[in-house]
């Protein structure tokens, strides 16, 4: 009789997960759900300000004062948040911060004036500060340990993109339903929401660390006065401009002072809150420049393309299939991500997001006050497809240099790219912003230069605006005053848009530069490589 070799089982199938798929899927719809809960909450004041400004009682410049509230605590906290999160536990920490932003979410009832909104405007950046941080940890929980750094980090950070143009698509309808408190209504809705699935799926919690002292108490508390500092000063300026607004100088002597100090502090301890000498060492300097790039070129989309439209009036609900072309886009762009991004590759994603923002604004260039939203599909997609390709390329490639230094790296490195993350997104849009108004001025004093009503056709064209007000107007002196106003209207929109080209335009050549720079760089590491093999090898 002969022997039969015993059965052996089938290695079991790969997957991505560490639960039952189902349960995997729901950490990741509470990802979703509490990405969504912060990113709207943070834009819903941002894209409608010409909207809820009369439900307010306010001007667009007090309007503003929302958005500096929302982001003067909110820059800065989540570097206190990590040691927090690790000393005092994760699940914890989850089930508070909801609570908390919750209560935040639920004071918008009680706001009736400019005065209320902006107290609650100033705890709901509070609340949501830990938000981002949740969500990227709900979206990592059900992975692989192999997939976290990649899939996992590319789905999370795909995630908290998509505030933008989700707040875009549901805006105009929410305002219809109930105006200001409409956009509130829905926020507390998510925030119930994400509550049930912090409670509902806890997260797995590290080892505890003690890890909290004193003096990281008054180093944070200096930071956040700095960071605070320079949020409402990058949120107000370009409103209140630069050189007319005394207070704005105050705030950035108030922040180089209180950063001063808490690197004074930083430098002198054994276990600082953030290692200075890591942040300024040449090789984070160039990561922590490279972020800031990309989020000044991404300006063309959150500040260019928004403000483009409602310079040309047109309003939120006609952007609609805009948002939605650039929602699938950012979509495509994380998935990709998820599935092709490994180590080693980052550099190659790096190049591909400058390329299509670089050809994306620069298609955007040629705009024209006939340019409608159906226009430039194409060219915002490719904007939309960048960014989503870049960050987490850049976050992976920084997060494992970081992980193999150790926990204190972590946390600073988390710090660079918060800070690039928040502060780069304000400055884009103060530098742009303020770009922008420069540059209409200079064009319409240029195109004014030619207005002279002994020009033959600039007389025929202010008579045949003012000719629109015949049938109301009989005295010629002021048909025509109400003519060369119209001209000077007409004069300011083409101005304005030729500024906004100069803009576009602008940030093409900067993505473009940023890109030809990479090239150099990964040329130069070729050669070098190449031409250290022989030597090497004629060494041995």
């Amino acid at each position: 009789m002969s022997a039969t070799a015993p059965a052996t089982a089938p290695a079991p199938a790969p997957t991505w997960f560490t639960m039952p798929v189902p349960r995997a899927l729901g950490y990741m719809l509470a990802s979703v759900t509490l990405a969504m809960t912060q990113q709207i909450g943070q834009n819903i004041v941002n894209t409608n300000v010409y909207q809820i400004q009369g439900d307010l009682g306010a001007t667009v410049a007090e309007t503003n004062w929302l958005i500096a509230a929302y982001m003067a605590p909110n820059v800065s906290l989540s570097i206190a948040l990590i040691k927090i999160r690790m000393q005092y536990g994760l699940r914890n920490f989850a089930e508070i911060s909801i609570a908390g932003l919750l209560l935040a979410a639920v004071l918008n009832f009680f706001v009736h004036d400019l005065q209320s909104a902006v107290a609650v405007r100033f705890m709901s950046g509070i609340a949501a500060a830990p938000m981002s941080s949740l969500a990227f940890f709900y979206m990592i929980e059900p992975m692989q340990p192999q997939r976290k750094l990649t899939a996992g980090l590319s789905l999370a950070l795909t995630n908290t993109t998509l505030g933008i143009p989700v707040t875009r698509l549901i805006s105009p309808h929410l305002l219809d339903v109930a105006g200001f408190h409409g956009l509130t209504m829905f926020e507390v809705g998510l925030a119930m929401l994400a509550f049930g699935c912090v409670y509902a799926l806890p997260l797995t919690t590290p080892p505890r660390v003690k890890w909290i002292g004193p003096l990281d108490v008054v180093s944070y508390l200096l930071i956040a006065i700095g960071f605070g500092a320079i949020a409402v000063a990058l949120s107000l300026g370009r409103i209140y401009w630069w050189f007319e607004a005394p207070w704005l100088g105050l705030l950035f002597a108030l922040a180089i002072l209180c950063l001063t100090l808490a690197g004074i502090i930083e430098l002198h301890r054994k276990s600082p809150l953030i290692d200075i000498r890591w942040l300024t060492s040449p090789t984070t300097l160039h990561f922590a420049g490279v972020l800031l790039v990309m989020r000044l070129v991404l300006a063309e989309q959150t500040v260019g393309a928004s403000n483009f439209f409602q310079a040309l009036g047109i309003q939120n609900e006609q952007t609609v299939p805009l948002y939605a072309v650039i929602l699938c886009a950012i979509l495509a762009g994380g998935l990709i991500c998820a599935a092709l991004l490994r180590p080693g590759r980052e550099n190659w994603f790096h190049g591909t997001a400058l390329a299509c923002v670089a050809l994306g604004a620069w298609l955007d260039s040629g705009a024209t006050s006939l340019t409608r939203p159906h226009d430039i599909w194409v060219s915002q997609s490719l904007v939309a497809f960048g960014s989503a390709l870049f960050l987490p390329a850049a976050m992976a490639q920084g997060m494992g240099s970081a992980i193999v230094r150790g926990p204190l790296y972590i946390l600073s490195f988390i710090t660079v790219f918060l800070f690039t993350q928040s502060i780069g997104g304000l400055l884009g849009s103060a530098i742009f912003g303020s770009f922008i108004t420069l540059r209409t001025t200079f064009h319409y004093n240029v195109l004014t230069e030619h207005f002279a009503l002994s020009d033959p056709l600039v007389a025929q064209r202010v008579g045949q605006l003012g000719g629109a007000y015949g049938h109301v107007l009989t005295d010629p002196t002021l048909t025509r005053a109400e003519g060369v106003s119209l001209l000077a209207q007409q004069a300011t929109r083409e101005a304005t848009v030729l500024a906004y080209n100069d803009a576009f335009l602008l940030i093409a050549l900067i993505a473009g530069l940023a890109l030809a720079g990479l090239l150099l760089h990964l040329a130069f590491l070729t050669l070098k490589a190449r031409f250290a093999t022989p030597a090497a090898a004629t060494a041995a």
